[in-house]
């Protein structure tokens, strides 16, 4: 009975991971149907669309689904054993709430708003642009397999020369970013000028923010990684808010002590 019950599961994964390709497949479909907004090369925007686009493509040219390509190439030579589309009842019972201002000027707890039914629930699409869990734990050990070049504990995750090209500007003089001073590589915002909330950081300095205030960044000059795990939603801009900036500060502050 186990064995039939196996392979009923695998039956009903396999037909998940074909709907959420289907899903990845058509959006694509309709992303290429629409006009630029620009001609490219000519100024800068940050693109959901592009992100998951490039999903559909890893799809492509690996023959498997987004979601496994990135638990069998990352997260499982990583050990990050916490990352996840799909919480399982026991890693959502470790789940940060989420918050947002209330009228009365206290915070009061919100919706993940990309996120319908179910954590656990696996027909929902598992998108690039957005929709994984992590932990501090986790994501510091993929932040420090950028800092080392593509490789951690010995396991190359990335070649060498994508992961310089991932880190390093792109975008020659183009304004980009969230906050001034910023570039950006491929999937990573680059600090070109430190200033305001990047003061404290190095030129070169790489990374991203989320869109419920978390932050992770990676200065390979002071040989640090930052990684900033917070769920407040409405921020007016989270890569400039004080809580980074503070969080900055204090963690380079104290290694300088």
């Amino acid at each position: 009975m186990r064995g039939d019950g196996g392979s009923k599961s695998r039956r009903a994964l396999a037909a998940l991971r074909g709907f959420a390709a289907k899903c990845r497949r058509n959006s694509c479909k309709l992303i290429v149907q629409q006009p630029l907004q620009f001609p490219p090369g000519s100024k800068w925007s940050y693109s959901n669309a592009g992100i998951n686009t490039l999903g559909r493509i890893v799809e492509v040219v690996s023959g498997q689904s987004y979601a496994d390509f990135v638990e069998q190439r990352i997260f499982k030579p990583l050990k990050m054993r916490d990352t996840t589309f799909w919480p399982t009842a026991s890693q959502a019972k470790r789940l940060a709430k989420s918050y947002q201002p209330g009228k009365d000027g206290r915070l009061e707890p919100v919706e993940i708003f990309f996120i319908k039914g179910k954590l656990e629930d696996r027909t929902r699409t598992a998108y690039p642009a957005g929709g994984l869990f992590s932990t501090a734990a986790d994501l510091s050990r993929f932040y420090q397999m950028a800092l080392n070049k593509g490789v951690l504990d010995g396991k190359r995750i990335l070649t060498e020369p994508g992961a310089r090209m991932m880190t390093r500007t792109q975008t020659g003089d183009i304004k980009t970013g969230f906050t001034e001073g910023m570039s950006f590589g491929f999937g990573f915002a680059v600090v070109k000028e430190p200033q305001g909330v990047t003061s404290m950081l190095s030129p070169g300095t790489f990374g991203h923010g989320g869109a419920y205030g978390t932050q992770g960044w990676i200065d390979p000059n002071k040989d640090m990684v930052f990684v900033l795990m917070i769920q407040r939603a409405k921020l007016p801009n989270a890569d400039a808010s004080d809580v980074r900036k503070a969080f900055q500060e204090a963690a380079v502050g104290a290694m300088a002590e």
